[in-house]
């Protein structure tokens, strides 16, 4: 089916009072001190309880840990070794 979007897609049957929306909104719900925290209504899922599955692999030969920025990067990113530890390039500049 094809659609125009050049057509005009309001009507005046969509026009509506704001008198008519207002009535539609619910009342505000009464303040409970326990929904202060949950002002929305909304109930985070309980993921404590979860099992996570991850795979740690130890560092590898061609790998260091840049004692600046304490990321692993590769020896190619090696700009100075030291007795600090070993610095990547962009540490370094």
């Amino acid at each position: 089916m094809a659609t125009d979007y050049d057509a005009q897609r309001k009507t005046d049957d969509d026009t509506e009072s704001i008198d008519a929306i207002k009535e539609r909104i619910p009342s505000k719900p009464s303040n409970n001190e326990d929904d202060v925290d949950n002002a929305d209504g909304f109930l985070a899922p309980d993921v404590v309880n979860e099992e996570l599955d991850v795979v740690i692999l130890p560092l590898q030969e061609n790998e260091f840990t840049c004692m600046n920025c304490f990321l692993v990067k590769p020896l190619n990113q090696l700009a100075t070794k030291s007795k600090a530890g070993k610095i990547c390039t962009e540490c370094a500049s």
